[in-house]
């Protein structure tokens, strides 16, 4: 199925009839403006409408709306936001619960279009949302629609994960900030730091004055305090590689005390985040077993859990989008280029969309070159016969990824890697 961008945007123009009152709405914290026009851009309200971020300034504004319908003897109504973070929610929300068609405004169309009407960059709320009504009027505009109660669900779970996956990446920094400090020498020993024998390193012995006098057993001895198998297949020989490093270890040996206060308290608050991150991840699988498009989306070998979960908080209901296409806009993910007489401008990524969905895509697909069969055949072909860059390819396929996602849904099917890539598979 071919997907034209032209055919949604003439549509909807033509939504928008004689009879249609278009309000623009400047959206703030505490106090949101509006202004009225009809469908050719004729201001039809006398002032702007200020009104406050309550129930009662809801009211305010459907009176208000109402008001200027019987004026002018409309009775259509289309109402345009831009989407400014979390303020305009609540009153999108309570306007889409009234049956109130209700429309979202890219921002960077408001702010290119803000000289339109007066040749002017001034700028203020009052002329911001006459500027949304314009462009709502000519169709720059997208629908918005309240996803089910299950991706509401989900899209706060993975706003929580994110929001502790970040705190976890600054925690972890800051801790080999310290080791580099402290005992430089320790990462040549334990290439992944947050293994369990190099925990119970770093709380029994932090420093390298701490281990440089131990034997191979007392080292073990103290390790089986915070793991099991403290000897293990390579314990004897990672607590004589300490032992041996912490002898001539070049770091720092000042403010002792402090600086082990300072280890103990981050490997407390590290140790915390990672329980909170296991338990969001167990609410997260416990939620994609209700989500039956999930199971579609996990059929693809190598598509991980938190992956899927993130194409769908970010996405919502894929069975909304008619092409992959779609998706790739919803990201950001669709292409752009700037050419003009013999110029020809460089093609980039758009990026305008959810960043978040963009940057779970193309993990996604960094994950299926490495784990799926059929991806990883199809990034060689690209790579080796077509002479493509690796991250030419990967984006390549990341447009595949999604087209494929978007069928399985619609069709009701799960993956299958002879419909994927018929020719790889027949060869193979």
């Amino acid at each position: 199925m071919k997907f034209k961008q032209t055919d949604g945007q003439n549509q909807r123009i033509e939504r928008i009839t004689t009879s249609h009152l278009v309000v623009g709405i400047d959206i703030a914290k505490e106090t949101h403006v509006a202004q009225a026009t009809n469908f050719r851009g004729i201001v039809l309200s006398q002032r702007h409408l200020t009104f406050s971020n309550t129930i009662e300034g809801f009211e305010k504004l459907v009176r208000w709306i109402d008001g200027l319908k019987q004026k002018h003897r409309l009775q259509g109504l289309i109402i345009g936001m831009e989407p400014t973070g979390h303020y305009g929610s609540n009153l999108a929300n309570w306007l889409a619960d009234k049956g109130i068609n209700v429309v979202m405004v890219n921002p960077a169309t408001t702010k290119r279009n803000k000289e339109n009407r007066d040749n002017s960059p001034s700028k203020n709320d009052p002329k911001d949302a006459l500027v949304i009504a314009d462009v709502v009027s000519r169709g720059f505009y997208y629908e918005y629609s309240r996803q089910a109660a299950v991706f509401q669900r989900l899209r706060t779970m993975m706003s929580d994960r994110e929001y502790w996956v970040t705190n976890s990446v600054r925690l972890q920094n800051r801790i080999i900030r310290w080791i580099d400090i402290r005992f430089p020498e320790y990462f040549s020993v334990f290439k992944d730091w947050t293994c369990k024998r190099s925990l119970a390193t770093l709380k029994e012995f932090p420093f390298p004055q701490d281990i440089e006098s131990l034997s191979v057993s007392e080292v073990i001895t103290a390790w089986r305090a915070h793991m099991q198998r403290a000897g293990g297949s390579t314990g004897m020989q990672k607590a004589a590689q300490l032992i041996s490093l912490a002898k001539r270890s070049v770091g720092d040996k000042t403010a002792l005390n402090e600086a082990n206060q300072d280890l103990h308290r981050l490997l407390q608050e590290f140790e915390r985040i990672v329980e909170i991150l296991n338990e969001i991840e167990k609410d997260i699988q416990k939620l994609l077993s209700e989500i039956p498009m999930a199971d579609q989306l996990r059929s693809i070998k190598g598509l991980g859990s938190i992956c899927t979960a993130a194409i769908l908080s970010g996405a919502g209901d894929l069975r909304q989008y008619a092409h992959g296409r779609q998706l790739l806009r919803k990201a950001g993910l669709n292409l752009a280029e700037s050419t003009s007489g013999k110029r020809k401008g460089q093609i980039v990524l758009s990026k305008r969309g959810d960043a978040t969905l963009r940057k779970y895509l193309y993990l996604a697909t960094i994950q299926l070159v490495g784990n799926n069969p059929v991806f990883r055949q199809l990034h060689e072909n690209n790579v080796q016969i077509k002479h493509m860059k690796k991250q030419q390819s990967v984006f390549k396929l990341l447009g595949k990824l999604a087209r494929i996602i978007i069928s399985i849904v619609q069709k009701g099917e799960t993956f299958s890697p002879e419909i994927a890539a018929p020719t790889f598979t027949q060869a193979a």
